[in-house]
């Protein structure tokens, strides 16, 4: 008899063994995450700057990305990057109804953008109050529209690749390994509680980088969209300095290196006596080691309001008070560099 053979016998006493053991069939969550979270999610077109209004081509002059319904009267997160320049912008909802854009608040510099259309009674998305709750390895779904526009609420799964990135961006990233295609940008990437926790923004790409995608979490969404709607732009603190971060810090390696003042940019930080040269050790007691540590305090402050901030000056420590200014804020901004790819 083959080792591998089976009697009859042998069979009925496994048939019996297991057929008074109870087996739970567990489903997988993720289709119906998707089917939650599918009416909440849009197309977003409009026409690219440039375009020949001449000609017949025009017509096909076209780009695309995705929005993440937020209220149910009309208004709709995506990137800046897909909207900003751009003409004639179209909102196409799950069910197929087409909206023109009526309002345009766009943030470069977040690259968050809030668009208003004519609606009533749309499915906002469920956001997520914090995306600190994320953990790397947690499984992620991204919902947009890659590549054509008549693949709208195409899914793609993966995980969160990390967490607290400052890569190419003003404010820290989600990393995720989820396939992110051009036309995702202002697409959610959605936990299996069916909850926003980043909005997907871009990717690095090459011939030797796979599935490397970067959302930005809704704490940045929140803050972002709370000054868009009450202001129509970000009021944004800065210190009113030009700073340069230590090589450490640049490259990635851990550092306690502090920064070092290159420039004195506001009347407010002339004031409070800070100069070129001048070393940033921390602001209101907290150590900051990189301009996007700054970015991300400087969230919960308005331009005007007043932080303490520990500084070396001519090899002295020193405690300064400094009114923060809205006065050349960008310049304290990290830029995109080339290596990104908005999607």
């Amino acid at each position: 008899m083959s080792p591998f053979s089976v009697t009859t016998a042998e069979a009925l006493s496994v048939s019996e063994n297991t057929s008074s053991t109870n087996y739970t069939y567990e489903q997988d969550p993720v289709p119906k995450v998707i089917k939650k979270m599918s009416p909440s999610v849009v197309g977003i077109i409009g026409k690219t700057p440039g375009g020949n209004t001449q000609s017949g081509e025009d017509r096909y002059n076209l780009t695309h990305g995705t929005g993440v319904i937020f209220k149910s009267d009309g208004w709709i997160i995506t990137n800046a990057h897909v909207v900003d320049g751009y003409t004639g912008i179209t909102v196409v909802t799950a069910d197929n109804k087409t909206y023109k854009a009526k309002k345009v608040f766009s943030d470069t510099i977040s690259d968050i953008a809030l668009v208003k259309i004519n609606a009533k009674s749309l499915t906002p998305a469920k956001f997520a109050k914090s995306s600190r709750s994320a953990q790397v390895g947690e499984k992620v779904i991204a919902i947009g529209t890659p590549v054509y526009f008549t693949l709208r609420n195409s899914a793609t799964v993966g995980v969160v690749s990390g967490l607290d990135r400052s890569v190419d961006s003003s404010y820290r990233l989600i990393q995720t390994d989820t396939a992110i295609n051009p036309g995702n940008s202002g697409g959610p990437l959605v936990n299996l509680k069916g909850e926003v926790i980043g909005i997907n923004s871009m990717k690095f790409s090459g011939l030797e980088v796979e599935n490397m995608g970067f959302s930005i979490p809704t704490e940045t969404v929140q803050y972002v969209t709370s000054h868009l709607l009450k202001y129509g732009e970000v009021k944004r603190a800065g210190l009113g300095l030009a700073l340069e971060e230590s090589w450490s810090a640049i490259v990635g390696l851990p550092s306690d290196d502090p920064l070092t003042v290159t420039k004195v940019l506001s009347a407010q930080a002339k004031k409070a006596g800070i100069k070129e040269d001048d070393v940033l050790y921390s602001i209101n007691g907290k150590r900051v080691y990189s301009v996007v540590d700054i970015n991300e305090m400087l969230k919960d402050f308005m331009p005007e309001a007043k932080v303490n901030v520990l500084m070396q000056s001519d090899g002295d420590i020193v405690n300064r008070t400094l009114t923060l200014s809205s006065e050349n804020k960008t310049d304290a901004i990290a830029a995109i560099a080339a290596t990104g790819e908005e999607q």
